[in-house]
């Protein structure tokens, strides 16, 4: 069921209408449920949503409504975000890096799976009660294929992995392995070393594993080619049957990007062109601080504040935000119509991820008003 009625039927009509001056994030609850479904349906196995991507109730009460149960959280407070929409559903903790004090936390909100990357995070669950408790050893490995690579900051080598997933066991644990290929990866073959990888580090540890973990990282629809996300479901399964065999463990997803980017549009609007340079009504310090890190999406539509298509030759413009520091500039130029102008919309399809969960308020700017639509 959709939980948030939808009041316009498509940006283009509410921009019309209001005229904002603000930046907009459309949200189209049909899409988000939509996208839920493509993943209860194609993943061969549990799917959560990471919470990080976007942590809005309305997001959240929708994803429940389609049949998501679990949740990856990476904090108290995004436990609590959950918990404040289903008391019942189940919280994955999977950011490897905690204070005593989270664990303290983290215990409260009924949390049953960990992930750890090394000796000292599992030591401070070592007090955790073992009642199907689940640690989930993340490994890395240097496999291409993403916008940047996670590998920098979170997971063990193999080697390390496979002594953490027998002192896992061990101390009466249910063995897990969870990886994360990098952000914004549209390559199965990313996935497939390393569903390979993790049958060696098992087979080595000798520890039969409980769940594989296979992450996030799975792209969203911003330049090019959509993302083929029901091959690398396939080739998931594909590769754990014939890596693991008849001892294959349960499969879960952590998506969070791939959930929920299509669900929003983002309008923004032009303050003033001048000398090849765009102003906008929002930059880095808001929705667009991501793009600095992802490079610039291809999907945006031009419109006057009639409601009409800007259709002019595009040219590439260099993109500045509101705000008065000047580093709230896009790292590379922007293809707009040579005939932009001052009060002009600006539409970029895919940004519910990130766009609104990581904006500041710096300087007075960086907040999007949320509309619901029918329609993207």
């Amino acid at each position: 069921m959709r939980n948030q009625p939808a009041l316009w039927p498509t940006p283009r009509w509410h921009l019309e209408k209001y005229q904002p001056d603000e930046p907009v994030l459309y949200f189209c609850p049909d899409v988000l449920q939509a996208t839920a479904q493509r993943f209860l349906d194609g993943f061969d196995g549990t799917v959560t949503y990471a919470v990080k991507a976007n942590d809005q109730m309305a997001v959240l009460e929708n994803l429940i409504g389609a049949g998501i149960e679990a949740f990856d959280v990476a904090s108290p407070l995004e436990m609590q975000h959950v918990r404040d929409v289903n008391p019942q559903a189940i919280l994955h903790y999977h950011n490897p890096v905690r204070s005593i004090a989270e664990v303290a936390g983290a215990l409260k909100y009924g949390v049953k799976s960990w992930s750890v990357d090394c000796l000292r995070e599992l030591e401070k669950l070592a007090d955790l009660p073992r009642n199907g408790t689940e640690i989930a050893v993340r490994f890395r490995l240097p496999v291409a294929g993403a916008a940047y690579d996670f590998g920098d900051k979170f997971g063990a080598d193999p080697d390390t992995a496979v002594r953490l997933l027998k002192h896992a066991c061990e101390m009466g644990f249910r063995p897990s392995l969870t990886f994360h290929p990098g952000t914004q990866c549209a390559d199965p073959g990313a996935w497939a070393t390393y569903v390979t990888e993790a049958a060696n580090v098992a087979r080595i540890a000798g520890v039969e594993l409980y769940r594989l973990n296979v992450g996030g990282g799975f792209a969203a629809h911003r330049c090019g080619a959509k993302p083929d996300l029901e091959a690398i479901f396939a080739r998931i399964s594909k590769e754990t049957l014939r890596a693991f065999g008849v001892s294959a463990p349960e499969l879960v997803c952590e998506p969070g990007r791939a959930m929920v980017a299509e669900a929003f549009t983002l309008a923004v609007r032009v303050k003033t062109v001048r000398n090849g340079a765009v102003y906008l009504n929002d930059g880095v310090y808001g929705a667009l601080t991501e793009l600095r890190d992802i490079g610039v999406p291809e999907r945006v539509e031009v419109f006057r504040g009639d409601g009409s298509t800007v259709l002019g030759r595009a040219i590439p413009y260099v993109v500045f935000g509101p705000t008065c520091d000047s580093l709230d500039c896009l790292p590379e130029k922007m293809p707009l119509p040579e005939d932009l102008r001052e009060g002009d919309y600006v539409l970029i399809r895919a940004m519910g991820a990130y766009s609104a969960s990581i904006s500041t308020g710096f300087n007075g700017y960086g907040r999007q008003v949320v509309i619901n639509v029918s329609e993207l």
